[in-house]
């Protein structure tokens, strides 16, 4: 008796490469792969276009005397920036930085508390988070035209100082020992709510197992403050820091508007400003705008060695 077995067919083998026969057109599998860096093209090409290709042109105009209007542009080395730090009139204008460097500090510090106090469980929270960010939604035109008003002669400041006996009240913005320190204040009052969300949400972020068992220990609100809370915001407190300085040095909008640099109160933008467009020294002014971009880059240099990124290592 014979047996007779029949036998399984095998399956076919399958491609290793994508052809026809594996159901995946060899096209398609080249256009998957291309697919991310067609998407990055586009975002590359409109950051080259809008930002690296106007930064080399202010480059190349600041080693030229170019007025903004002539198409001839003669080269001039390095002689915009000997005027830039030789000519005190341009230099010197840092000096009024300084007011607004100062007042980043008080900012810093007034969100810092509100950040920390409103990280807590309080009645009404909300609502004053609210009314601190507020002021860094409104347009900064706009801060500037409510201020000027307010420091006004005879305006809602003295009006408000009248009313407790202060009837000879100092001139805020044409007084030149005064104008810096109300400018300053504005601005305080201005970017004081950016600074306490960055605050308030890098507190929140903290796991709240720590201050149970810093309660449990016997700590209190101001001994978990400096254990807890400000070393784990420490990363956020040198990005303030960074942000104040930038700030600080490319304030333009409130001291433009309410005094438009007058009185001592022009900030090395407006500066740059008015030597591009009221004096018609484009190369010049382009050579400032690559001096305060270097400043700024320096600071940011400095901070990222005071303030390293964490490294996390996964076990």
């Amino acid at each position: 008796m014979v047996a007779i077995t029949q036998s399984t067919p095998r399956a076919p083998r399958r491609r290793g490469r994508r052809g026809s026969h594996s159901g995946v057109p060899a096209g398609r599998g080249v256009f998957a792969r291309l697919t991310p860096y067609l998407f990055l093209l586009v975002a590359v090409g409109l950051l080259l276009l809008l930002t690296y290709l106007p930064a080399a042109n202010m480059l190349w105009y600041s080693l030229t005397d170019w007025d903004g209007l002539d198409l001839e542009k003669n080269f001039v080395g390095i002689d915009n920036y000997v005027q830039v730090f030789t000519n005190p009139q341009i230099f010197g204008v840092f000096g009024v930085s300084l007011y607004y460097f100062a007042g980043s500090f008080v900012q810093m510090a007034i969100a810092l508390y509100f950040a920390a106090l409103l990280s807590y469980r309080t009645r009404f929270s909300n609502f004053f988070r609210g009314v601190l960010f507020f002021p860094y939604l409104i347009n900064g035109v706009a801060i500037g035209f409510v201020f000027l008003y307010l420091f006004q002669p005879g305006g809602t400041l003295d009006t408000v100082l009248a009313w407790v006996g202060l009837s000879d009240p100092p001139q805020w913005l044409g007084d030149p020992d005064i104008a810096n320190y109300s400018l300053a204040a504005t601005s305080v009052w201005r970017y004081t709510g950016l600074n306490f969300v960055l605050f308030l949400g890098a507190i929140q972020s903290i796991p709240g197992e720590l201050y149970e068992a810093a309660e449990i220990d016997g700590a209190n609100r101001w001994q978990q403050f400096w254990a807890l809370t400000f070393p784990g915001i420490r990363r956020i407190i040198g990005l303030s820091f960074i942000l104040a300085i930038a700030g600080s040095l490319s304030v333009f909008e409130i001291p433009f508007i309410m005094t438009g640099g007058a009185n001592g109160t022009s900030t090395f933008v407006i500066q740059t400003l008015q030597t591009a467009f009221s004096f018609r020294q484009v190369g010049l002014a382009s050579a400032m705008a690559i001096v305060l971009l270097a400043i700024v880059l320096v600071v940011t240099f400095i901070q990222r060695k005071i303030f390293p990124d964490e490294k996390v290592e996964l076990s």
